[in-house]
């Protein structure tokens, strides 16, 4: 069996990762995973700068689900190579940097930076970003910009590029394509949808700024629904993200067409979830007979 997946010079053997924004920079988890059984880490967001994030409460439950406004905190870059990187070179995970910004040049410049530097496998671009150039529009909300960003970026790196696409909007397919065109090895797909909690004693939202993102169970359908559309608009590999809390799950994402699948705030509740998962997709995949992950895809056919 080989369930591996290969992005320009990078395999990863193991199609379960863990994603961005909710396993921090894996030494959080130093103690608590085997790292042999995941196989990617989607770090958490990085900018040029340190950013402080958004005011608290940055979490709020809702039925099967969380939502969060974290707003991107982060330890910006060079703290990243400094305190971060040493220990995420010694794990045998590959390592993909989830890359953030207010501006273009943002991604650029954080692109630029790790490029050469051993121990970064690749980039996940987070185009949900509110973009200051563009008026506060998300880069991932109209192709044109998908396709500028990608453009850009490709230009300044040889290693693998990911875009982490955003839900929140009306065709996630041609925001898929611009992406391919202008030469991302993947898409990953999704991130957080939009959603509020209102406090019924203050009769206000929650979450300072309102809205947050939602993640967790409540969303497995519509990520599931996202990989189906978007695998049939691309032919460069489908990362699956949203509502995985059991192995079922990521079967789910890999017959809809993805060829790998990030595991994201079900590790807040059961740390070891990303290997479980594994274990579990890969004892049933003997069962039925499955070799690889195009297998997977051929069960749709």
């Amino acid at each position: 069996m080989d369930l591996s997946l290969s992005l320009r010079k990078l395999i990863l053997s193991n199609p379960v990762g863990v994603a961005s924004g909710t396993f921090g920079y894996a030494k959080e988890y130093e103690n608590l995973v085997d790292f042999s059984r995941i196989g990617a880490v989607y770090t958490k967001a990085i900018t040029p700068e340190p950013r402080i994030g958004n005011p608290s409460p940055r979490l709020v439950e809702t039925p099967a689900g969380m939502l969060n406004s974290i707003g991107l905190a982060n330890v910006g870059v060079q703290a990243f190579l400094t305190d971060k990187l040493p220990f995420l070179r010694k794990i045998p995970s590959s390592v993909i940097v989830n890359v953030a910004g207010a501006v273009d040049s943002d991604y650029e410049q954080v692109v630029e930076i790790l490029d050469s530097v051993d121990g970064v496998d690749g980039f996940e671009i987070n185009v949900s970003c509110p973009n200051v150039k563009h008026g506060g529009l998300a880069l991932g909300t109209d192709p044109k910009l998908v396709a500028a960003i990608t453009r850009s970026l490709r230009a300044r790196t040889s290693k693998p590029l990911i875009l982490k696409l955003s839900p929140n909007v009306t065709d996630i397919g041609s925001m898929a394509e611009a992406a391919e065109a202008e030469g991302a090895d993947a898409v990953s797909c999704i991130n957080t949808l939009i959603g509020m909690v209102i406090d019924l004693k203050t009769k206000k939202p929650v979450l300072p700024f309102g809205t947050g993102g939602l993640s967790g169970p409540a969303i497995l359908p519509v990520a599931v629904a996202a990989v189906y559309k978007v695998s049939r608009r691309v032919k460069i590999p489908v990362i699956g993200i949203g509502g995985i809390t059991r192995w079922q799950d990521a079967v789910q994402h890999l017959l809809a067409g993805a060829s790998a699948v990030q595991v994201g705030c079900g590790t807040f509740a059961n740390p070891k979830l990303a290997q479980e998962v594994y274990d579990g997709l890969l004892a049933w995949a003997w069962e039925e007979g499955i070799q690889s992950i195009a297998d997977f895809h051929a069960l749709d056919s």
